[in-house]
């Protein structure tokens, strides 16, 4: 009983210090790209610089730059609602040492936050692509806020699917009650693939609200990131996770109102 409440311990006090790490570096990058301002558009709407070269960067050096801020923020905001699902598969394995138990969870958590990495390595040349076509077509620009409602509103409505609730069972409930794991490496990453894309799924909607607000946007990463976190650990998440829907699907609502001069 010592042993275990020891291996507890350490566990739940590594994942608090890498959430404190990756929040403050988080906060430190998103201070430096608010110095750095945002670009006016057309319709009345600015552009995040995540999506720009600093001058002398290549495109090389600015993908890496914001791959590297990708994932930080994403182990920041997904840690609180994966730490859960690593102590269901550290339950899940059968007995073997801690050393050996802490390399095989941080493996699943390396496969988990992979998916994520790769997810982010998409993102950023559709962004890319994105706002430069934005820049060169000024009634394009001025339909963006519209279209940023139009995401948000689908967004909201995403959580009222079946294959949400579906994706969000499996986030709950993986790797299963009284389902038993072997302790090796390959089931391990395997493991973490398979809670990364389920995550990625569930959470879609509500990574592309962050998207289209701000990549950057300290506030829209809290709001997005206590939204993942409720409907993942409280009780009656499904439920939890329509009443997130309905809230969103409002804010959709108004964005597009407001856009279009009708509010």
């Amino acid at each position: 009983m010592a042993s275990e409440r020891a291996s507890e311990q350490i566990f739940f006090g590594v994942s608090a210090l890498l959430f404190a790490a990756s929040a403050a570096v988080t906060i430190v990058w998103c201070a430096s790209m608010s110095a750095m301002g945002e670009m006016p558009m057309p319709g009345g709407w600015t552009m995040s610089m995540a999506w720009m070269r600093m001058p002398g960067q290549t495109w090389p050096g600015a993908a890496a730059s914001f791959l590297g801020m990708w994932v930080v923020m994403m182990v920041a905001m997904m840690l609180p609602s994966l730490v859960p699902m690593l102590w269901r598969y550290r339950q899940a394995v059968g007995r073997t040492g801690e050393t050996r138990l802490g390399r095989l969870t941080a493996l699943v958590g390396v496969g988990y936050f992979f998916v994520w990495t790769v997810f982010g390595m998409a993102a950023f040349p559709l962004g890319v692509a994105l706002a430069a076509v934005e820049m060169q077509l000024p009634a394009l620009a001025r339909a963006v806020p519209i279209a940023v409602g139009v995401v948000v509103l689908i967004a909201g409505a995403l959580q009222f699917t079946a294959w949400k609730a579906r994706h969000l069972a499996c986030c709950r409930e993986a790797p299963g009650r009284g389902r038993t794991l072997p302790a090796d490496a390959a089931t391990a990453w395997r493991h973490g693939l398979r809670l990364g894309l389920h995550c990625s799924y569930c959470c879609a909607g509500l990574t592309a609200i962050l998207l289209v607000i701000g990549v950057m946007d300290l506030r829209a990463m809290a709001v997005v990131t206590a939204a993942i976190t409720v409907e993942r650990l409280v009780p009656a998440g499904e439920r939890v996770a329509r009443a997130i829907g309905a809230v969103v699907v409002g804010a959709g609502l108004f964005l597009i109102v407001r856009a279009a001069g009708l509010g």
